[in-house]
């Protein structure tokens, strides 16, 4: 994708937190807009530098992690095209409480955030709907924790499989039955440390759901028989 051709205020457009906002008003906020295009396994920040700004992945994938003392990386979050991050810190005036890393190559949108405070005290309307999003962001962070305390291991990586065709209102039970592929979008570990799980335990739930002949398993591409089975599947 060419820098030059990128058209920035098109493109704020279709995010959430801006999608109704008036084109002379995505124009100035594209003004503190940048674009950064980082290779694999680059950090994005570290935790505990100075949050300044928040970020859009356009395209590309992106861990949030922490480490343990003990030296172990737990995934808080993986980002794809469309996704924010860090815009909760960057409100508090605080350092960054994650580190980020790619997972591929990636192009993400920086935006400043003397351009959004600028826009806040422009209009009322646009700090509602940058709560409305951060409220999102509680609301699925909330559900993880209840799925970590509540659900098993399978249950965690069936959810996981069928989160693409779960909606708001409607539980993994009520999936109506078909045929789908689902792709992995980064590495199986990465996917077991967001859900939790010891990269081996994550393996051995794919080959118990595939010795149940619910999926089959292509490198990174899982084909699901029927979503209604796998969604009502109970483990032996």
């Amino acid at each position: 994708m060419s820098f030059d051709k990128f058209n920035l205020p098109r493109y704020l457009g279709t995010l959430p937190l801006f999608f109704d906002m008036r084109e002379d008003e995505l124009k100035r906020l594209a003004e503190g807009c940048s674009l950064v295009r980082l290779e694999r396994a680059k950090p994005v920040f570290r935790m505990g530098e100075p949050c300044e700004e928040f970020y859009v992945v356009v395209l590309g994938q992106v861990k949030l992690f922490v480490i343990s003392s003990t030296g172990v990386e737990k995934v808080i979050e993986l980002c794809g095209p469309g996704r924010s991050f860090a815009e909760a810190v960057m409100f508090l005036d605080a350092p960054y409480i994650v580190s980020s890393q790619t997972l591929s190559d990636t192009l993400l949108l920086r935006i400043d955030k003397t351009a959004v405070l600028r826009e806040i005290q422009n209009d009322w309307r646009f700090s509602m709907r940058m709560m409305a999003g951060l409220s999102r962001r509680l609301h699925g962070l909330i559900k993880d924790v209840e799925a970590y305390s509540l659900h098993s291991g399978v249950q965690r990586v069936i959810g996981y499989l069928l989160s693409d065709l779960i909606g708001d209102n409607e539980s993994e039970s009520e999936i109506a039955p078909k045929s789908v592929t689902v792709s992995l979008p980064v590495s199986k570990a990465s996917i077991a440390s967001r859900l939790s799980l010891t990269p081996e335990y994550f393996s051995r739930v794919l080959h118990e759901l595939e010795s149940a002949g619910l999926i089959s398993v292509d490198k990174r591409d899982i084909h699901i028989a029927d979503t209604e089975k796998l969604a009502n599947y109970q483990p032996r």
